[in-house]
């Protein structure tokens, strides 16, 4: 029987803190993107690389970050994260040129990568000998993430209006060594034998890259511009590679046997799509509150408060309860048909629209959503893999998140660009753009339930 951690809870903290602070540097850029493009001279396509280059570092590495902590101790991987993260964001907040910034971004999605399958395995081990305990930690843990990813949206707010948009990094520098100091407090768990396969690491990681670039790239030089069709073949071609490589290879990144695991192919296939709606939802709101509404920086991160509100309170006291009694399907279906239908509603703003009016009320149905959706797939995803595959369950699963947030954010844009959201000072083709991409969202979230309820069966709903 394993030794309970008397100091658990408090090592709990330093993880959902952790898991917070990765999420939400997905997000406090948000409010001050606007900022970021008058001093560095990003278009307002190109703008979106200051997000993918995080997501596709943190995305395209997450499964090599979740086997180097099977390999080497997750507390070791978790340090090293961080110190990561923190010589990420040193660069991007000395960023003086558009290229650096994209650089110092990508720096900080690699230290991500290294600290969240850490943590999920840390996680794993401290609270493995309690079923309710277990429960109890992954609601916290799991509203850290969504809640982040919201949060961001409103400290990036205060940190842009009352400072400067370099300071949404700077914050990352003394809570990183804060964390340093405190990882005495987590479990050191021993690694194991085996190798750690770069190549696959390098192939999955550019094949996000190169269809994440295509899909940016699309409107400017079409759909079937044989530069768009190759990049996409390409991005294609390294992938398949990749899953070639993993099935010959004696230490693969991603033993294909994993996918055995309950419950695993659909609860991650139901992640990659939340991630794919709920992204690009955050960032289309922001936008419209700023160019179309009009509001500031604070106003505009104040505006999604109610958000994070609603997610960390129905997160640590609604959603384990619920997963507990009616299991994991019935949550993630509904929790994505809800989000869906709060981006419809948002869909409908209009360009002389009102925050109590055409934001509030859809906001907070979308959060509602993903409030019931994302700790049982989460749980889901995890549950039925074997201990020693932990840090690799948990990568898989933030991948595919990630993936998914890429992807669909690049898609989107695209979309909503096409529509008008790149009008800028055209309050109705603004207003166009983003609802295209507020609908395109919808359907993404639509079409994740409907698999997820024809996929997922009865005995892969994980209760805890």
């Amino acid at each position: 029987m394993s030794t309970v951690n008397p100091r658990r809870w408090w090592a709990l903290l330093v993880l959902a803190g952790a898991q917070f602070m990765v999420i939400m540097d997905t997000s406090i850029i948000g409010v001050a993107l606007p900022e970021m493009q008058r001093d560095l001279g990003f278009s307002q396509g190109g703008l979106q690389w200051v997000f993918n280059a995080y997501v596709i570092a943190f995305g395209g590495l997450l499964l090599l970050g979740g086997r180097l902590s099977d390999l080497l101790g997750a507390r070791r991987v978790f340090v090293s994260g961080w110190v990561v993260m923190i010589a990420g964001s040193v660069v991007a907040a000395a960023a003086s040129t558009a290229w650096v910034e994209v650089l110092g971004r990508a720096v900080q999605g690699a230290g991500g990568a290294l600290i969240a399958p850490a943590s999920m395995t840390l996680l794993m081990m401290l609270f493995s000998h309690d079923p309710a305990e277990l429960g109890k930690a992954m609601s916290i843990y799991g509203a850290a993430a969504p809640a982040g990813g919201t949060a961001g949206v409103f400290l990036g707010g205060v940190f842009t209006e009352w400072m400067s948009w370099p300071w949404v990094f700077i914050v990352y520098i003394p809570i990183g060594i804060a964390t340093l100091m405190a990882t005495g407090l987590l479990p050191a768990v021993q690694g194991r034998r085996g190798g750690v396969d770069l190549l696959g690491a390098a192939a999955v990681t550019a094949g996000i890259a190169l269809a994440v670039f295509a899909l940016v790239r699309a409107p400017e030089v079409g759909w079937g511009a044989g530069e768009t069709v190759l990049e996409l073949i390409g991005a294609g071609l390294l992938l398949i590679f990749f899953f070639v490589l993993q099935k010959k290879l004696r230490d693969p990144l991603m033993p294909l046997g994993v996918w055995r695991a309950p419950g695993l192919a659909p609860s991650n296939l139901a992640m990659t799509l939340l991630g794919a709606a709920w992204i690009p939802m955050w960032y289309f709101l922001n936008l419209y509150l700023q160019q179309v509404l009009g509001y500031g920086a604070f106003a505009s991160g104040a505006a999604l408060l109610p958000m994070t509100i609603l997610l960390m309170v129905f997160m640590t006291a609604v959603t384990a309860r619920l997963l507990a009694r009616f299991g994991a399907k019935p949550l993630i279906v509904g929790g994505l048909l809800a989000l869906a239908a709060g981006l419809l509603w948002l869909s409908a703003a209009e360009p002389t629209g009102t925050f109590v009016v055409d934001v509030l009320p859809a906001s907070l149905v979308a959060a509602l959503g993903m409030s019931l959706a994302y700790i049982p797939t989460l749980m889901s995803a995890i549950s039925g893999a074997p201990q020693e595959q932990a840090g690799l369950a948990s990568g898989i699963v933030n991948t595919t998140y990630n993936v998914g947030s890429a992807l669909g954010l690049a898609a989107l844009t695209a979309v909503a660009t096409s529509q008008g959201a790149g009008e800028l000072g055209d309050l109705p083709a603004l207003t166009d753009g983003f609802g295209a991409g507020f609908v395109g969202a919808a359907a993404i979230a639509a079409v994740g339930a409907l698999l997820t309820l024809v996929l997922m069966r009865g005995r892969e709903s994980a209760r805890v």
